[in-house]
C-alpha cells in the first residue's frame, strides 16, 4: 500500500509518522501546489491532506486511489459527491482538537476582554516607566462574571468553551439547529444583539457561508467580543474589518477564507489595533492534539483496508 501525504508541513516538525509507515509505503511533501497534486497522487492507495483540494480536477487520474484522510474535522476542501461516486473513500477525524480549540477561544476572548493589546504596549513601550504612576487603568475593561457569552455552533468545541464561561460567571445562550435539553437555545439575530461575547463554532457549508453578515454584525453591542475559530468564510470578513476599524466591536479570528491571506485581504490594512486580534489558523494545533490526529488517521486506514466503516464522512 502506498500512502501520500501532500502537507506535512502544516502538521508541524516536531511530531512522527511512524504509525503511518507501519501500514506501507509512505512518500511525504512538506507542501504542494495545486499543478503538482494530480502527479503525486496518480499511483497512490491512500491520500492524507490537511489544506489540499481533491476535486474532479485532480483526482481523475488517480486510479489506485481508495481512500482520502483529512487530517482535519472540517472536510470542505474535499469533493465528497465526486469520491462517493468513484468509490473512494473520505475519512475526517472528529473530536481530536476540542481541547485546544476551545483553549485558544477562551484565550482570545480574554484578551479582548481584558484589553491586554493596549496593555501590554503600554509596558513594551516604555510608556510606563516613564509615567511615573504605579498603575495605569485605561482602557476600561469589565469582568465577565454576568455578562452574556453567545456560541454559534454548540458542538463538542462550542460545549467546551461553554463550560468555561460558565465557570467565570457568564450566561451562556447559543445558536443550534436540533433542540438539545439544557441549552439556551436562541436565534442568530437575538445571540448577536444579546451577547458581550460571541464566540464562533460553526462548518462551513452552503448554508453557514456568510452566516455572520454585515446585518448581523450591525446588531452586536459596541464594545462587545466576538471571536472566529470556525472557517473564516462563515462571517463576511469585510464588514468585520469595517467594524473593527471603526472602532465598534472587538474582534479575533484564527481562520480566514484564504489561507494566508494576502495583502488585499480586508484584514491586512488594519492588523495591530488594539481591538483585533489575529493568529494563523493554529487553534487545532496543541502538540496532543496533532498527535492524536495522526493516530486516527492511522486507525482510519487500518479500519478502510478492513473492510470497515470508520469516520467516514462519503457514507
Amino acid at each position: 500500500m502506498k500512502i501520500v501525504m501532500l502537507d506535512v508541513k502544516t502538521l508541524g516538525d516536531d511530531i512522527g509518522f511512524e504509525e503511518l509507515e507501519k501500514l506501507g509505503e509512505l512518500v511525504t511533501y512538506d507542501s504542494t501546489a495545486p499543478d503538482e497534486v494530480e502527479g503525486r497522487i496518480a499511483d497512490c492507495d491512500v491520500v492524507v491532506l490537511n489544506k489540499i483540494k481533491l476535486n474532479s480536477s485532480n483526482l481523475t487520474n488517480a486510479k489506485n486511489l481508495k481512500l482520502i484522510c483529512v487530517t482535519a474535522t472540517g472536510y470542505d476542501n474535499i469533493d465528497v459527491a465526486y469520491c462517493a461516486e468513484h468509490g473512494i473513500g473520505v475519512c475526517n477525524v472528529v473530536g481530536y482538537s476540542t481541547d485546544s480549540v476551545a483553549q485558544l477561544t477562551v484565550a482570545l476572548a480574554l484578551e479582548l476582554v481584558m484589553r491586554l493589546p493596549a496593555y501590554t504596549d503600554f509596558v513594551n513601550s516604555g510608556a510606563y516607566t516613564e509615567s511615573g504612576i504605579a498603575n495605569r487603568l485605561e482602557p476600561c475593561f469589565y469582568e465577565l462574571s454576568g455578562k452574556v457569552w453567545g456560541i454559534v455552533g454548540m458542538g463538542n468545541i462550542g460545549k467546551k468553551v461553554a463550560k468555561v464561561a460558565e465557570a467565570f460567571g457568564c450566561k451562556v445562550i447559543c445558536t443550534k439547529r436540533t433542540y438539545e435539553e439544557g441549552l439556551d437555545v436562541v436565534e442568530l439575530a437575538e445571540l448577536m444583539q444579546r451577547s458581550d461575547v460571541i464566540s464562533v463554532h460553526l462548518p462551513l457549508s452552503d448554508e453557514t457561508k456568510g452566516v455572520i453578515s454585515k446585518d448581523m454584525i450591525a446588531l452586536m453591542k459596541k464594545d462587545a467580543v466576538i471571536v472566529n475559530v470556525a472557517r473564516g468564510a462563515v462571517i463576511d470578513e469585510k464588514a468585520l474589518a469595517q467594524a473593527v476599524e471603526e472602532g465598534k466591536i472587538y474582534a479575533a479570528s484564527d481562520v480566514y477564507s484564504v489561507e494566508p491571506f494576502g495583502k488585499d485581504h480586508p484584514f491586512y490594512g488594519i492588523m495591530g489595533r488594539d481591538n483585533f486580534v489575529l493568529t494563523p489558523h493554529m487553534a487545532w494545533g496543541a502538540y496532543e492534539a496533532r498527535k492524536r490526529v495522526v493516530t486516527e488517521v492511522a486507525q482510519n486506514i487500518i479500519a478502510s483496508t478492513n473492510g470497515e466503516i470508520r469516520s467516514r464522512v462519503d457514507k
